[in-house]
C-alpha cells in the first residue's frame, strides 16, 4: 500500500534500498488487493487455526502443527512479495527462507494492517455516497443551505482524517515487506562495513600508484632532462670557441624552459592550484588549455561544491581527458558538469564523452583509480566504451 496517497516510491526494489516509480492506478490497484489478500490470511488464521487448535495447544504436536499453519502462511506471503513486485515495482533480493515464526508473525501484522486499511477503504467509499445524497438533496431543495454547509465541513474533517490514515497505513504496509522481504539492518550494516572496507583499501592502493607515477614523472622524465641541461652548461663553461659555447646555452635554455613546462605539468597532476583559488570551472578551462584535442565544456553549477567533490570531479575529468588523447584515436572530446537534486539530495554528474574508437578498459589501472577515488565519497563510477566508440565516463558524487 505504498505510495498511495504520498506519491512517493515503495519499499526497496533491490539490495540498494531503490525502488521503481509505478503509476497511481496501479499502486492504488495494489492496495485494494492487499485488502482482499489480507482477508485470505486472516480466514486462513481462521480455519486452520481453528482445526489445529487441539494440536497447537500440545507440547507434542505442537512443532507439526506449527509447520502445517506456517506452509500456508508461506504461500500467502509469497502472494504478497508478488503483488509488492507488481503493482508497487519492489524488487526485493533473494535472501534464505525465513523461520516459520517470523512467517506466521509478519502475516499476522499484514493481516491487521490489511484489514484495518479496508475498514478504511471502507468508510472512504461509505462518506463518498454520502456525499452523493447531500449533493442530490442540495439539489432537489430538501436541504438547507446551512446544514449543507454543516455537513461539508464535518465531511472535509473526515475525509482528511481518512485519507491521512490511508497514508500511514501504506507507509506501515511498506516498512512491514521491506523488514521481511529485504536484507535486515545487520545485513546492512555488514554491506556497510565491506563497502567501506573495500573502499579504503582501493584508496591506499591508488594513491601509492599515484605516488609510483610521479616518481616515474619525476625520474625517467624531469631528472633525466636536468641532467642533459648540466651537461649542456658544463660543455658549454669548458668550451673555447664563443660561438659553440653560445649555441649551447640557447640550447640549455630551451631545455630549461621545457623543464619547467613538465615539471608544471606534473604539478597540475599532482594538484591543480586553480582549485583554491579560482574553483573547479577554471581548473577544468587549465585542463582544456593543455588537451591536445578540441574540448568543449559546459558547466552548470551554481552552488559552491565541497572541496573534495571539487577535487575529485577534477581528476576524473583530467584522467579521463588524458586517456582520449592518448589512446582513443578521438577527434574531439566534450565534458559536462552539472548538479541535480535527487532523494538523497545534490549530486554532482560529470560526463566526458569522445568520438574514439571505443574499447576501453573499465578495469584497466587508470580507470580503477578514478572508480576508488569516486567511491571514497560514496559516488558512482560508468564506463561504456563500445568497440567503435563513443567512450562515455559519468561519475555521479554526492553534494551533501
Amino acid at each position: 500500500m505504498a505510495g498511495v496517497a504520498s506519491g512517493r516510491p515503495s519499499a526497496d526494489a533491490g539490495e540498494d534500498g531503490t525502488a521503481v516509480r509505478t503509476p497511481f492506478p496501479s499502486r492504488a490497484l495494489g492496495t485494494l488487493l492487499g485488502c482482499a489478500t489480507a482477508l485470505a490470511g486472516a480466514v486462513h488464521f481462521l480455519v486452520t487455526g481453528a482445526a489445529l487448535g487441539p494440536l497447537l495447544l500440545r507440547p507434542r504436536t505442537r512443532p507439526g502443527a506449527l509447520k502445517v499453519l506456517a506452509a500456508g502462511a508461506r504461500r500467502l506471503t509469497a502472494l504478497e512479495r508478488t503483488r509488492r513486485s507488481v503493482f508497487f515495482g519492489d524488487r526485493f533480493p533473494e535472501h534464505d527462507a525465513a523461520s516459520d515464526r517470523k512467517v506466521l508473525r509478519h502475516l499476522a501484522v499484514r493481516v491487521g494492517t490489511g484489514l484495518l486499511c479496508g475498514v478504511v477503504v471502507g468508510l472512504l467509499g461509505f462518506g463518498a455516497v454520502l456525499a452523493g445524497v447531500l449533493a442530490a438533496g442540495a439539489v432537489r431543495g430538501t436541504l438547507g443551505w446551512d446544514e449543507l454547509l454543516v455537513q461539508a465541513l464535518l465531511g472535509g474533517v473526515l475525509l482528511f482524517l481518512d485519507v491521512q490514515g490511508l497514508c500511514s497505513l501504506a507507509a506501515l504496509d511498506a516498512r512491514t515487506a521491506r523488514a521481511f522481504f529485504g536484507p535486515s539492518e545487520g545485513e546492512l550494516l555488514r554491506r556497510r562495513i565491506d563497502e567501506l572496507a573495500a573502499s579504503r583499501a582501493a584508496v591506499v592502493e591508488a594513491v601509492d600508484a599515484e605516488r609510483r607515477r610521479i616518481e616515474r614523472d619525476l625520474h625517467d622524465g624531469i631528472q633525466q632532462r636536468l641532467v642533459a641541461l648540466a651537461v649542456l652548461i658544463g660543455r658549454a663553461r669548458r668550451g673555447r670557441d664563443p660561438e659553440r659555447a653560445d649555441a649551447l646555452l640557447r640550447q640549455a635554455h630551451e631545455e630549461s624552459r621545457g623543464v619547467l613546462a613538465e615539471l608544471r605539468e606534473v604539478a597540475w597532476r599532482v594538484y591543480p592550484s586553480a582549485l583554491d583559488g579560482l574553483g573547479l570551472e577554471e581548473a577544468l578551462g587549465g585542463v582544456a588549455e593543455r588537451c591536445p584535442l578540441p574540448l568543449r565544456i559546459r558547466f552548470e553549477v551554481g552552488a559552491p561544491l565541497p572541496r573534495p567533490v571539487e577535487t575529485a570531479a577534477y581528476f576524473v575529468v583530467s584522467e579521463a581527458v588524458t586517456n582520449a588523447a592518448k589512446h582513443s584515436s578521438a577527434s574531439a572530446v566534450s565534458v559536462s558538469v552539472s548538479v541535480t537534486v535527487t532523494l538523497d539530495g545534490p549530486r554532482l554528474t560529470v560526463r566526458i564523452e569522445d568520438d574514439g574508437t571505443g574499447g576501453a578498459d573499465p578495469a584497466g589501472g587508470g580507470l580503477t583509480g578514478l572508480r576508488s577515488r569516486v567511491a571514497a565519497l560514496d559516488g558512482v563510477l560508468h564506463v561504456h566504451s563500445p568497440l567503435g566508440g563513443p567512450t562515455t565516463v559519468i561519475a555521479e558524487l554526492p553534494c551533501a
